[in-house]
């Protein structure tokens, strides 16, 4: 039976900057356009990281649970798997991850019955639909090289958005282009575990984005996210300025403060790293995602 330490390891606690930072990023946009209060920044706010973070933690179980059960996970490096070491029974794993989906569905019914937007259910269904069928069921989307439009949409856009709304009733143009941006990091961090698992998940059939380009044409596409997201900050700021000079243009260069946090992972990319050696560089992207989200959304909030 697993310890309560691998099943934390199981619930991979380096991905959480990408369920962090898009509630992060969101809330500050939306305090910066008006939304005040406890009720409505505090108890929205809370509820939101609640959904995002029992998502990502549910899909990181749902993963452990497929991959595990396919044989995929079986000479893999880098983080616990609970199932492919044989730590926890698929059955143990597979109910683990439902339960994070439960936490998250209530978490959301909770916002649905604050707000009054009942169409949020139906985004919260496609959701868990989505992180399930990543890995799971007879024909997984991740197996096909799409994981990266998943994140990118929920993650991204879903997440920062959904926030913003949720707490200021409207999404604005700014915390659409900051989707943007959150979402290119948090595909890097995908981007960079499938670089590191290429071989293993080659040989197990597992046709990821990585997988299909190559290891050459994955290290640049690594690259090209984590510019994407400076660029994205930056074009907040100089929209701010030509077009509304009080909209949190000062925000947006604070965000790119935390680009610098991508040096050392863009090095390690860089020089060919493989393996265990990527390590490094899954959880320096996660840091760069977590400031980035974060000074996003002061910055936001303070300017």
């Amino acid at each position: 039976m697993a310890t309560v330490s691998q099943w934390v390891g199981g619930a991979r606690p380096r991905t959480l900057p990408a369920a962090i930072a898009p509630v992060a990023a969101g809330l500050g946009i939306a305090y910066h356009h008006g939304a005040r209060g406890w009720d409505v920044i505090g108890v929205r706010g809370l509820l939101a990281l609640v959904v995002a973070l029992a998502l990502q933690v549910g899909v990181n179980y749902s993963n452990d649970y497929s991959d595990g059960v396919r044989g995929t996970d079986d000479s893999r490096v880098g983080p616990i798997r609970l199932v492919g070491q044989g730590l926890a029974t698929p059955a143990a794993v597979r109910r683990a991850a439902w339960l994070s989906f439960a936490v998250a569905a209530l978490a959301g019914l909770a916002l649905v019955l604050i707000t009054g937007a009942w169409w949020l259910v139906l985004v919260g269904m496609a959701a868990i639909v989505a992180a399930w069928f990543y890995t799971g069921g007879p024909r997984p989307y991740g197996y096909a090289g799409l994981g990266e439009v998943f994140v990118f949409v929920f993650f991204g856009v879903v997440a920062v958005c959904g926030t913003e709304y949720v707490v200021l009733g409207a999404v604005t143009w700014d915390a659409a282009l900051a989707s943007v941006g959150v979402g290119a990091l948090a595909c890097a961090i995908l981007v960079v575990n499938n670089l590191r698992d290429i071989p293993t998940d080659a040989v197990a059939g597992k046709q990821t984005l990585a997988v299909r380009l190559g290891d050459r044409r994955t290290r640049v596409l690594f690259t090209s996210l984590i510019a994407a997201a400076a660029v994205i900050a930056l074009a907040i700021g100089v929209v701010g300025v030509v077009a509304r000079p009080q909209l949190w243009a000062g925000g947006a260069a604070v965000a790119v403060v935390a680009m610098t946090a991508a040096i050392d992972p863009l090095r390690v990319v860089a020089a060919d790293a493989v393996g265990r050696s990527l390590v490094p560089a899954l959880s320096g992207t996660g840091r760069t995602l977590l400031f980035y989200g974060v000074l996003m959304g002061l910055g936001a909030a303070v300017f």
